[in-house]
């Protein structure tokens, strides 16, 4: 790391998407109240997922990265966290027994609580307001007063973070990791699926694993469960991430102790941007997104300035191309990184480059395109010789109906019936589950395993 970088020196740079706050001073004094707070995860455990996505990026590992396109405050409720920790749970367990690879598991979790807009206000009806940024900036209400940008929201995205992830943690260490018994499964939508018999198989398989493994331990798997779980969000909002960085004792560096894995998202990852600044001199494992837009020039510079000394696990590059774009975009990126003999983590996030309108202006997705797009990031990957280590998905524990397809069957006049997202659409619980059975049978596809290639 360059000796000039300090936890504000991002404020020199341009930043995009940031925040006009109309009480400077009142922001100034919640920052200082959220650097006084005790940190929402730790730098031990910031480390630890570090060397589990360099495994994942070596192929030893599988990163499942999953969650929310947007927190909300009023979800910061124990049934809806516990569904989502389920389903990722679930989720984990059929891509372990079903390819054989550990995974590590990442939740947009605790923290993902702000988003990026197209347009810094909305109009309806002849009114201007600012745009709704996420609860952490504002609220979702056609207000003046909702769409106002209030410091104080920035305390309550702590304190809601905090606790979830303190949820998060005594649910694990309670045993509720153990989703490995699928008869406590909804698996309804398998009856639907196109090879109902391969996925009973697994079933049968993971029921008899967990019986074995019961039978060698003379207890439960239950009281043996130790999962880890991690969590992330995209570092947009530059005020907030420098108010949760410190550095530890006994460490090297500062770390943003907001969360374990913090991302640069596609609108803001301009090399000589405060993002990138900001994002160059934390310790933490980092993600960057990246799009159709993205050059080979462009992406070996932002690794230089981001990993200039190519530690493991520090990249993960997160590419949401678009079923339609993949195949052309993705492979000169894959193969000018290979060439540069760059030490990354990828993972495809079939999600964002993926979205739509309906006729009557319903965003949404659909379920094949999602899968398209993750078949062809596996065969890109395989043909330049490098490795897909993970997915990245929005997706909810809840039964909603926002994205179309799937074994569940919803079209688009569905969706009207359960569909919550305020910003983008999500698997349900099924079609997550479903995903998930799709991409372990990809894991142990030949056709989608890395051949060699040499580097010249």
């Amino acid at each position: 790391m360059q000796n000039d970088w300090t936890p504000s020196s991002w404020k020199r740079f341009p930043a995009r998407q940031q925040v006009h706050y109309d009480d400077p001073a009142e922001l100034e004094s919640t920052l200082a109240k959220l650097a006084r707070l005790p940190p929402i995860v730790t730098s031990w455990e910031v480390e630890k997922l570090k060397t589990q996505l360099a495994e994942a990026g070596r192929g030893e590992r599988f990163l499942l990265q999953g969650g929310d396109c947007n927190e909300r405050f009023v979800d910061c409720q124990s049934n809806r966290i516990d569904k989502k920790l389920k389903v990722l749970l679930q989720m984990s367990a059929v891509l372990i027994y079903g390819s054989g690879r550990r995974v590590v598991r990442v939740g947009r979790i605790a923290g993902q609580y702000a988003k990026p807009r197209s347009e810094p206000t909305e109009t309806r009806d002849g009114v201007t307001l600012p745009a709704y940024r996420g609860d952490l900036v504002n609220r979702t209400e056609f207000t003046a007063a909702a769409r106002r940008p209030d410091p104080s929201n920035l305390l309550e995205a702590y304190g809601r973070s905090a606790m979830t992830i303190n949820f998060v943690r005594s649910l694990l260490s309670g045993g509720f990791g153990d989703v490995h018994h699928p008869e406590v499964w909804d698996l309804q939508w398998v009856e639907k699926a196109s090879e109902p018999d391969e996925y009973r198989a697994l079933v049968e398989s993971m029921r008899a694993s967990v019986r074995f493994l019961d039978a060698m331990v003379g207890r439960p798997v239950s009281e043996l469960a130790n999962v880890d779980f991690y969590t992330s969000h995209e570092g947009l909002h530059l005020d907030y991430e420098q108010a949760a960085t410190e550095h530890p004792p006994l460490r090297e560096g500062y770390y943003d102790l907001s969360t374990h894995l913090p991302w640069i998202g596609e609108r803001t990852r301009d090399i000589g941007g405060a993002h990138v600044e900001f994002f160059r001199g934390i310790r933490n494992p980092i993600g960057v997104k990246v799009g159709p837009t993205m050059e080979p020039e462009e992406l070996l510079a932002l690794l230089q300035v981001l990993n200039p000394d190519d530690e493991p696990g520090r990249i993960t590059l997160i590419a949401r191309m678009g079923a339609k774009k993949v195949a052309e975009r993705l492979p000169p990126l894959v193969e000018a990184v290979r060439r540069a003999e760059r030490v990354v983590t990828w993972c495809s996030d079939p999600m964002h480059g993926n979205t739509y309108k309906t006729a009557d202006g319903t965003k949404t997705r659909r379920f094949d395109d999602i899968l398209a797009e993750v078949d062809q990031s596996f065969l890109v990957h395989a043909d330049v010789g490098s490795v897909l280590g993970g997915v990245h998905f929005e997706l909810t524990g809840e039964n909603v109906t926002e994205i179309v397809g799937g074994s569940c069957g919803l079209t688009e006049a569905d969706l009207g019936s359960a569909y919550e997202s305020d910003v983008d659409p999500r698997l349900n619980h099924a079609q997550a589950l479903e995903m998930a059975f799709l991409i372990a049978r990809r894991l142990k596809d030949p056709r989608f395993q890395p051949r060699s290639a040499a580097v010249g």
